[in-house]
């Protein structure tokens, strides 16, 4: 009993000529009730009030309903601001225990109770649906934005703030955990495992030179595979510029041939006074020989001259080619470093699915609760 009417409870009793008292104390009973908050905040449950005396038998006290409607009373009923009441009915049991003869009458009342959901759509429902947009939007936020890890970790913290709310509005003692909390845990998860990835590319992204290939098995499923299927890769593995390749065959330069002019024609050991041939190179093969007279000064120190050229010739050409490979290298990189963020893409856009799959599934079934809920709940009413 509530100690809140103790003062009232000395209440005086009526004793009729023919044996009948009439004893109204003030009193307000509490009692426990098993709650099942799987579908919290659109839950109903159903409570169960039993009235009778282990002091005295039926012989010695008898209770029956005072009238023949077999439920509360629910006139001077005052409602409650969270709860309502579906639905009550009473029953009267005859209980006899193998100890002793005596019965003992006792009355079960069942009350069909609904949350009223307008205050906890205003601080869990609507809150939820909006984060859950907002989740959504950040699976397609590039994975190297920055502003990928700020909202990821503010809606992170949003949906924390949504679970300390729960916890607050839910029995302790609760059995089962509830759908919303289960539904606030797995967007966390899924929050979580987006900005791994984008930490991911980033770290990639930054490291440089320290950058690691993606690995075989992952590449051929996650770039080879999903990438094509949800139709990313063309758009994210093409090259900003074409990779340099040298469309000219590589040409050995030596002392004694020199390229001098590209009609094709070679002066071979020019620079020896005792062979004085050149021939047309063109095709491959000399086609035609000729014979020089004997080259004066100004040739050979022309021939000198040329030579000088041919190795600062050479040293561009050495420069050109560091220059290449230094280009060669940093489009590897910039390729591993693309590839990391295709896995990246791949991995929100197969997590966004997912997510998307299991809010479609979640508002089904809360549709078909909703119709199908009132056929079971009375029938487990009924069988009470």
């Amino acid at each position: 009993a509530d100690d809140r009417l103790r003062e009232q409870r000395n209440a005086l009793v009526v004793v009729e000529s023919d044996g009948h008292v009439l004893w109204m104390p003030q009193a307000i009973l509490r009692s426990s009730c098993a709650f099942d908050t799987l579908y919290f905040p659109l839950d109903e449950q159903i409570c169960i009030l039993k009235f009778g005396s282990w002091t005295y038998n039926g012989f010695q006290l008898d209770i029956h309903f005072k009238s023949d409607r077999k439920m509360f009373e629910m006139g001077s009923y005052i409602k409650n601001h969270e709860w309502e009441i579906i639905e009550n009915s009473g029953h009267r049991n005859i209980k006899k225990y193998t100890c002793c003869p005596e019965p003992y009458p006792d009355l079960k009342f069942v009350l069909r109770l609904r949350r009223r959901v307008a205050f906890y759509t205003l601080i869990l429902i609507m809150p939820c649906a909006l984060l859950s947009l907002l989740t959504m939007v950040i699976f397609w936020v590039p994975p190297e934005s920055p502003a990928k890890l700020t909202l990821g970790m503010n809606i992170f913290l949003a949906f924390f703030v949504l679970l300390l709310l729960l916890a607050d509005s839910t029995p302790k003692a609760a059995v089962t955990i509830p759908l919303i909390g289960a539904y606030f845990c797995l967007n966390m998860i899924m929050i979580t495992m987006s900005e791994i990835l984008a930490c991911v590319v980033a770290n990639m992204h930054f490291r440089g030179v320290r950058i690691n290939r993606v690995p075989q098995c992952l590449r051929l499923f996650m770039i080879g595979f999903m990438a094509r299927v949800l139709r990313i890769q063309d758009k994210i593995l093409e090259s900003d510029s074409p990779p340099i390749v040298s469309s000219h065959p590589k040409k050995r330069w030596t002392v004694g041939r020199v390229r001098l002019l590209d009609n094709g024609v070679d002066k071979r050991d020019c620079l020896d006074s005792e062979c004085r041939s050149c021939g047309d190179t063109r095709g491959g093969r000399y086609t035609q020989a000729f014979q020089f007279p004997p080259i004066g000064d100004e040739f050979l120190a022309h021939s000198q001259a040329n030579l000088q050229i041919t190795e600062e010739l050479r040293s561009i050409r050495h420069l050109l080619e560091k220059v290449r490979d230094k280009k060669a290298k940093t489009e590897e990189r910039e390729k591993m470093a693309r590839e990391w963020r295709v896995v990246a893409i791949v991995t929100d856009r197969i997590i966004f699915i997912v997510y998307l799959i299991i809010n479609l599934m979640g508002l089904l079934i809360i549709f078909i609760w909703q119709i199908f809920r009132d056929e079971i709940i009375v029938k487990g009413f009924n069988d009470m």
